[in-house]
């Protein structure tokens, strides 16, 4: 390609080799560093655009993460430019608003498949291919999950699909927009189906690891719950993350030792 010159990678800045096969993906480049220091050794090896990028190791292991920024767009760069660079299993970790109304802030949420409300992952797999992580990666993830949950309101582990889209305030704000009469109806079809919690980025992220044939999968905290709001219901309200990363990281170690088998 030649947007690729001297092997580094157009928009990560990284060479191959400067990551592992395992890396980490939350969206924020604030979080990057706080997880690293769950890494042994980690040190930044790149900072370009929304992408931050460490890599250390865990149990021996090469284990990179690698901000996303917010949305599937920048996901899906991410991710291509990792796999090029010779990674294979993605953990994404991110917050997210509850639509079950068992979902409550603080909860986890582990992926098990993810609502395409959003344009990245058409451009990678037809409309009617489901957006799904691995399966292993997913085990893994609740597995970690589970170890790290209790049957507490804000502190429990869910499995099961998450809604993607493109528009924050489309979420936030529905009626405000000229499309409202398509957003309302679909949202409470998903609601009602089911869905547990509304994101921006999985969807894109499964979408890319279907088509390159790599592994993926997403752990949540839930920041609020969106119809418990709407419902005047009680809702707790979390802004830390510190469980999911644990969860991303134990997930990692847990794979990581499945695949030396």
């Amino acid at each position: 390609m030649a947007l690729v010159q001297d092997d580094i990678r157009f928009h990560l800045r990284i060479r191959t080799g400067d990551v592992g096969r395992y890396v980490i993906l939350p969206g924020d480049p604030g979080r990057v560093p706080k997880i690293a220091e769950l890494l042994d050794g980690a040190k930044q090896i790149a900072y370009n655009r929304e992408f931050n990028i460490y890599t250390g190791t865990l149990d021996g292991v090469q284990v990179g993460v690698c901000s996303t920024g917010i949305g599937g767009a920048s996901t899906a760069i991410a991710v291509e430019e990792l796999i090029m660079s010779g990674a294979d299993t993605f953990i994404r970790i991110g917050t997210s608003g509850g639509m079950d109304m068992k979902v409550l802030g603080g909860d986890l949420v582990v992926a098990s498949g993810a609502i395409r409300s959003e344009g990245t992952s058409r451009e990678y797999i037809p409309i009617e291919y489901p957006a799904v992580p691995d399966f292993d990666v997913m085990c893994a993830l609740k597995e970690a999950g589970d170890a790290l949950s209790a049957d507490e309101d804000g502190k429990r582990c869910h499995v099961g699909v998450v809604h993607c889209k493109d528009s924050f305030y489309g979420e936030i704000d529905p009626q405000g927009v000229p499309v409202s009469s398509t957003l309302v109806p679909a949202w409470d079809a998903y609601v009602r189906c089911g869905c547990l919690t509304s994101e921006m980025e999985s969807a894109a992220l499964f979408a890319v690891a279907t088509a390159r044939h790599v592994r993926a999968g997403s752990v949540f905290t839930a920041l609020w719950n969106v119809e418990r709001s709407k419902a005047g219901l009680p809702d707790k309200v979390c802004e830390n993350s510190e469980r999911a990363i644990k969860c991303a990281v134990e997930a990692i170690r847990l794979l990581i030792k499945r695949d030396s088998r």
